[in-house]
């Protein structure tokens, strides 16, 4: 990834889907997702506290550790540290429908961000993981500009990255990255923060590309690696332009189905189903290292498989860029 020696799959698993955010999933379905993964040839798992508010780290570290540790790449989050409920018998956490029952609070201070680490290792049962994500430090999460300023204190001058650095220079991670739910933040924690890679949910996918303006080059300059989440733009790519169809985690409105109808009927023109091109489509930008698709059952796990092997023709690519679909600055074979 980037400039680091952390060596990933080009297809990764991504661990916000077996949190349960939509429905509860049994242990043992969990398991075998997991399982399903790492037979097929998947090595990178990246998860989070606020995964299932803790729950995916649970799952994900069940799984690896029985196997070998040298064998996979781990990747968890910090910003996030977790206590007991005030209020355990009335408890309620509506973002995660199987959510585990824990409060937590935002805190990207030292203290905040190894404590976070240590109980991510606690809840994982592996006492190592190979990058640390900095989580939600944005405008949605934060509430306003007010708020992630707020946040960019406390994770500069508070010692946040700091803490990160030296757990970097010392051998304890091999990565520091940064999670991206929107353009316009990379530029900013660039001039801040060393960071090796970005987690870019959302502006980069075959749905949208704004990141083609200033944070791709910039990364790709300063050889900063990428990362691909939501790269199915948390549903309508994977399920294609149907009446429930998701995108940003809302109903899709008509523009991006209009758009998603236009992307579907040149990939059926060519053979090639939507997801394919989807899980794709990014790998080819120089800094996209690997896309990191979620999965809440074995059958989506060989599903995502079965899309990455899919062979695309490049007459694909050039359709989509001579409709309009994709930008033609967009980098494609």
């Amino acid at each position: 990834m980037g400039r680091t020696s952390v060596e990933v799959t080009q297809l990764g698993f991504g661990g916000g889907t077996i949190g349960d955010p939509d429905e509860i999933i049994p242990e043992a379905q969990a398991e075998a997702t997991l399982a399903a993964a790492y037979d097929a040839g998947v090595r990178l798992f990246d998860t989070a506290p606020w995964y299932g508010n803790t729950k995916s780290e649970h799952r994900v570290g069940h799984h690896l550790r029985q196997r070998q540790r040298a064998d996979f790449r781990l990747t968890t989050k910090v910003g996030r540290v977790y206590s007991r409920p005030s209020d355990p018998a009335s408890f309620e956490f509506p973002r995660w429908k199987g959510g585990l029952h824990f409060d937590l609070r935002f805190d990207y201070t030292r203290d905040g961000v190894l404590r976070s680490y240590e109980q991510s290792l606690q809840r994982l049962g592996i006492n190592t993981v190979d990058a640390l994500v900095i989580h939600d430090l944005d405008w949605r999460h934060q509430k306003s500009e007010k708020g992630v300023q707020a946040a960019f204190k406390e994770l500069i001058d508070g010692g946040g990255f700091e803490a990160l650095a030296e757990l970097r220079s010392s051998g304890e991670i091999g990565a520091i990255g940064a999670g991206m739910n929107f353009t316009g933040l990379i530029p900013r924690f660039l001039e801040y923060c060393d960071i090796d890679y970005f987690l870019m949910a959302m502006p980069y996918t075959l749905l949208d590309q704004p990141a083609l303006d200033e944070d791709l080059p910039l990364c790709e300059a300063r050889g900063v690696g990428i990362v691909i989440g939501a790269v199915f733009s948390s549903g309508i790519l994977a399920t294609g332009p149907t009446d429930n169809a998701l995108y940003a985690y809302q109903p899709a409105e008509d523009t991006i189905m209009t758009k998603a109808r236009g992307i579907a009927a040149v990939c059926a023109r060519h053979g090639v189903p939507l997801p394919a091109a989807a899980l794709q489509f990014p790998l080819h930008h120089p800094a996209v290292a690997t896309v990191i698709p979620g999965a809440n059952s074995p059958e989506q796990v060989e599903a995502n498989v079965a899309a990455m092997a899919h062979d695309i023709p490049l007459a694909l690519w050039a359709e989509l860029k001579s409709e309009g679909l994709i930008r033609e600055d967009a980098p494609t074979p």
